[in-house]
Parts: structure tokens; sequence; C-alpha cells
């Protein structure tokens, strides 16, 4: 089964037609400025690859285009229309009939057209409002009109696919797939939008080795046990393929076989400990931004980790392309779901609803996907950026974490990963640019004296203390540049409609002049990190430069810094930690 020719792999029907492509974008700024233009879906229209390239504040932008059914397409079918993401507020219209509205920039949602489509050319339409000012969830896409610090060019509307489907009547609605390794089993989870027949056929490397059915009244559940037993390892992303028949359905899937978990304070893969070797991936791309050129682009962003020697990532501030994820089930390679929650305010629960609307969408479009082994859905919850006078209600934090351990049992979940930690996580967290020597000094205590006394990691007012046993991880560390800091010229922005820097390249602390100092200082920080006895695992900040932030190992355009050499230090530090 090819996965990677369908939109969303882990939930494929054979039955599509994908939208992507030339659409009609009228745009319209805020300063009223319009532009009327044709791009290309499903890049962003700030990007290179969209034809647009237009990086002034987009308030409202809608897009249009032309499809075709025919006859054998309507026959007993409903026709669903999915996107897989349009930041931030869409409406959408079949035929000038308004069919659906959603709000989130960053997770998928569908909508049955069959009442509104007719045979022959149909007219699709789609009207979408962004404004990152807002209290809407928008990871590290500015709120400014220019890129600065840490936060990056905007990413406005249809950012992944459109595709349509075609369902029988009755139909598969979704499913989740809770692997035992010891038992050598799979218990599934199945729901449909009726009853009827089912067959569950569970397959490895083209031979059948586990199948169930029976009967289901819009829900039921059932365990296959495998003749065979693949375990889903670092490195070795070995997967089952499923086959789930429903009345006249098919959905393809697959899963691995696999369990995480913590034992004090070892992470466990498989009930064995594992180290988590994580790099910070932010999922942006110079040409395409939020949408990765290709899928060889999605590729090579997960070799590029492993050639450094990590054996995984923190997927950090944005839902990625479900295809990438695939990429990662496939390759063996650990990531940390995680939720763009920049931008959310946390001061009262007035967002809470629409965060944890966003948030399950996220849940359940990725649950099934076995390279994640943790779930972050907040990250630095410090306060707002612009002021201190104002400090986030607690109960966000804490009902965040509910939700997700709710929704799903079998994976730990860091509530806000840096902190302002809550009272509840499996994980205490901390995010440190600082030097080897101070770092350290910080572990000894932890140690010692079971003290976490991290900046930032506690609200002062809530009272809230680490408590002794509970795993540590340093999910932010390093962020050094390597040589002189130039002014960062991105012609993927300057060259664009306005878009400006208004800072020069960076990056944490002080940088090194050269590839060697760079990489023997990544060595002692990870030395010192992985002497803890504490410590479960660690994400350096980052695998590759993003416009103004360049404290990559490698250059935005994904091109070396370092040389074969200096990136051999790098694998030796890696390599060298034993747990």
């Amino acid at each position: 089964m090819n996965y990677l020719q369908y939109p969303n792999p882990i939930f494929a029907r054979e039955n599509i037609t994908l939208l992507d492509g030339q659409w009609n974008i009228d745009i319209i700024s805020e300063d009223n400025e319009r532009v009327n233009c044709v791009i290309q879906v499903p890049f962003c229209p700030e990007s290179a690859l969209s034809g647009v390239r237009y990086t002034k504040r987009i308030e409202t932008c809608t897009y249009n285009r032309q499809f075709t059914l025919e006859q054998d397409r309507l026959d007993g079918k409903r026709i669903m229309l999915h996107f897989g993401a349009v930041d931030y507020n869409a409406q959408v219209y079949i035929n000038d009939r308004l069919v659906d509205c959603h709000t989130g920039g960053y997770t998928p949602f569908s909508m049955d057209i069959t009442d509104y489509v007719r045979i022959g050319n149909n007219n699709l339409f789609v009207r979408v409002h962004d404004y990152t000012r807002n209290n809407q969830a928008h990871g590290k896409q500015t709120h400014r009109d220019y890129s600065f610090g840490c936060f990056y060019t905007r990413t406005t509307g249809i950012w992944q696919s459109v595709w349509l489907e075609y369902v029988p009547q009755n139909h598969i609605h979704s499913f989740r797939f809770f692997p035992d390794p010891k038992r050598s089993s799979v218990d599934v989870e199945l729901r449909t939008t009726g009853s009827g027949t089912y067959k569950v056929e569970v397959f490895f490397e083209g031979q059948i080795v586990g199948c169930s059915l029976g009967t289901v009244d819009y829900r039921t559940q059932t365990t296959i046990a495998l003749t065979q037993k693949h375990l889903w390892q670092v490195g070795n992303g070995a997967l089952y393929d499923v086959k789930i028949t429903y009345d006249q359905d098919e959905v393809y899937t697959y899963f691995g076989l696999r369990s995480v978990g913590f034992k004090g304070y070892d992470f466990l893969l498989n009930g064995k400990p594992v180290f988590q070797k994580l790099v910070l991936d932010q999922g942006f791309y110079p040409d395409g931004l939020y949408t990765a050129p290709s899928i060889e682009a999605m590729e090579k962003d997960i070799r590029l980790g492993l050639e450094l020697g990590f054996n995984g990532a923190r997927l950090h501030e944005k839902v990625f392309d479900p295809r990438f994820l695939y990429l990662c089930d496939r390759m063996g390679y650990m990531v940390w779901g995680e939720f763009p929650s920049w931008g959310v305010d946390y001061f009262d629960l007035s967002h809470f609803g629409q965060f944890v609307t966003e948030w399950e969408e996220e849940l359940a479009r990725d649950f099934n996907h076995p390279s994640i082994v943790a779930w972050c859905p907040l990250n630095e919850v410090w306060g707002d950026w612009d002021t201190e006078k104002r400090y986030r209600d607690v109960r966000f934090v804490e009902g965040i974490y509910d939700f997700t351990k709710l929704y799903d049992p079998t994976r730990p979940c860091v509530d806000t990963s840096g902190g302002h930690h809550g009272k509840k996580t499996d994980i205490y967290d901390f995010h440190c640019y600082c030097t080897a020597d101070f770092l350290a000094q910080r572990l000894k205590e932890i140690e010692q004296e079971g003290k976490m006394d991290i900046p930032f990691l506690y609200c002062a007012y809530d009272d809230l203390r680490y408590k002794k046993g509970t795993p540590v991880m340093v999910s932010e560390f390093g962020g050094f540049s390597l040589g002189i800091k130039p002014k960062c010229e991105n012609k993927s922005i300057d060259e664009g409609a306005g878009a400006v820097l208004d800072t020069e390249a960076w990056g944490y602390g002080d940088g090194e002049e050269n590839g060697t100092d760079f990489a023997n200082r990544y060595a002692e920080l990870v030395q010192v990190i992985s002497s803890s006895p504490m410590i479960s695992g660690f994400c350096y900040t980052q695998l590759y430069d993003i416009e103004q932030e360049a404290n990559g190992f490698y250059t935005y355009d994904r091109k070396d810094k370092l040389t074969e050499e200096e990136k051999s230090i790098i694998r030796r530090a890696n390599d060298a930690i034993s747990r």
C-alpha cells in the first residue's frame, strides 16, 4: 500500500479526488489593499510556492475553483469534502450555498456535501478570516507586521490538501488501535454510521497475521491476536497493514506494535528504557513556510536528525502534515505531538472550550501514529508576552492535561513544556539555555535536594513544587549559533510585498565562531544532561535555522553548516548515551 499518495495516510480510501492545484484567490489586506490572482493550493499566499508571495497582513481571503462530478460518483454515495488545515476561520460554500464553518488553523475538518452538489460542474468557494492578534492559537507565526525574535512569517488560509471522498451511505466513521506488545495483540475500537457487518484484517509484509469479523451497531470493540510479533522500535518502524471492511466501505490503515510509558525516571519503549535524544523541529520551509514542498523534503528532515544521532524530534508549535507523521512511523522516529498554543490567552477560561475543540481534533487525527510517544498541548505558559501584570488561570493548564489523559491514557502528557507547570504532569520538563557548568549545578540540586528551582517552571502564587520521583526532561537547551551573526537576508520574505525583519540573525547566548567549538560545546552539554540519572531525555534547539533564528545544525534551506568531521562529534556524543 502506497500510503503517501493519500493526504491522510492513516485513514486512506482509494475513492478520492484531490483538489490541490490552481485556485483563484481574492486577498484583502488589513489596510484594504486588494489582490486577485491564481494560487497554487495547498501553499499559503505568503509563500513563494503559492505563486503569490503576498506577505502583508491578510485579514480576509476567498478561494474559488470548479470541480466536476459524474453520475457514477453520485449513485448511492455520500460526497465528503475534506480540508487538511485552513488558518483560521473558514466558511465553505458549494454552488453559492453555505455548507459549514470551521474555526482553528491547524486541524482537519470534513463535511458532507451530497445535498449541495450536482452532476457536472460545481463551484467551491471558501472564505477565510485570520487575525493573529486575536485570542487564537497561531504558534510561531508573527503577530506583528514583520518577523522578529522567534516569530516567523505568517501562514494564512489553506495550507494542507483539499480532497473529495466518495463513501457509501453506511460507512466507517473512525477507529482506534490499542496495541499490546506483551500479549502480541491489538484491541480495535471501531465506530460506524450505522449497523452492519465488519471485517478487520491485519497483515505484515503482505501476509495475513490476524483477523476479526462480526457485527457492529455504531460502535464495537474487538481483540485481534497476532500470529507474528514485530515490535515498533527506534530506527525500525515495523508497521502492520490493516484493511477494515464495513458493508460496502473499505479503509486502509496501519499500526505499530509498541507501548510507551515511564518506570521511575526512565522512559520505556516496549518495557525497555530508551533515552529520548530529540531535536526541535518547527516544520518551516523557506519556499513553502508551513507546507513542505515535497514528500522528499519531509523525509529529508527526518534523515537529517537521524544523521546526527537523534532518535526523534519534538514537533514544535505546529500540527504537522499527516504524511510527515507516516514517515516518522515508517522510519522509527519518536516524536512529541504538540499543539501551537502560542497566541492563546491563559488568563481566564474564556478560550478554554475553543482550545479543547482544536486540541481534540489533533488527538483524534493522530492517535494511531506509533511514532508519537508523548503529548504536549501547551508550551511556556508564562503569562502575556507584553505585560507581567497578568497570569494564566492554573485551571486552564490542569484542565487541558485532564482532557488529554481522558482521551488518551496510553501516552505520557507534558502539561506545559518549560513551565509554568500545574500540579498535574507526567513529565517535569524544563528549558535551559545556559552553560554546561550552570546546567550541571541545576541538575545536582535536583538530584541531591529534590528541588526544581528553574526559572519560569512554576507560577509563584500557585505554591506548587516538583514532586520527587517524577521523570525529568530538558526539553529545550543549546540554541547557540555558529559563526558571525550576519544580517538576515531571507529572500522568501524580503522580496515579498512588504514583510521585513527588525533583527539580525541570532542564537541563544554566545555563539561559536567555528564548527569544532560548536560541536564540542554540544557534546559537553549532552554529557552533563545524560549523566544525571533523573533525566529521561532531552531536546536540542534546533535542527535548522528559521529566518532570523540562526541556531540550527543546518541552514534554513537544509544545507550543512558543519563538516563531516564536526558532525561526527555530534553523533558520537549522542551515540555515547547508553540508556
